[in-house]
């Protein structure tokens, strides 16, 4: 039913959870599991500005992917799951959606539950993901 299950990640204990649904699923349906982690980039917080030139490099990409891949991971058993990680930098959201194109059958991510004003104001990549994808998603809390 679901052969590929995407899992992006911020390292928080939200993405411990909703790795642990995954790795569930995963062991009832034999799937594949991307866990995901998108670093931000200088441009995602700012907008693309000639004046901001500092943009996360290389290793800073490779440390911050690597620092949230292991907190996520963190305790858990993942023996006899397919399991492959991935970080990348950019906007969340957009580089999620991205992802997703990519042949997955389902995106399960957690959410902090910021709701009302805040989640309204400061939006929510769960809830940009959830509003656009093309597969389905599963928010775990």
């Amino acid at each position: 039913m679901f052969k590929r299950i995407l899992v992006p990640t911020d390292g928080s204990e939200s993405s411990r959870h909703a790795l642990m649904k995954a790795l569930e699923l995963a062991s009832k349906f034999d799937s594949e599991i991307e866990l995901f982690h998108v670093t931000p980039s200088q441009e995602a917080y700012y907008g693309f500005n000639e004046s901001y030139n500092t943009f996360a490099n290389a290793d800073q990409i490779k440390s911050n992917g690597d620092l949230a891949l292991a907190n996520t991971l963190k305790g858990l058993n993942i023996e006899g799951v397919h399991l492959s990680k991935k970080h990348v930098s950019g906007s969340a959201s957009v580089r999620i959606l991205d992802e997703i194109k990519r042949d997955f059958d389902l995106v399960i991510m957690g959410t902090r539950g910021h709701s009302g004003i805040v989640g309204a104001v400061l939006g929510s990549v769960a809830q940009r993901v959830l509003a656009s994808s093309d597969c389905p998603v599963l928010i775990v809390k």
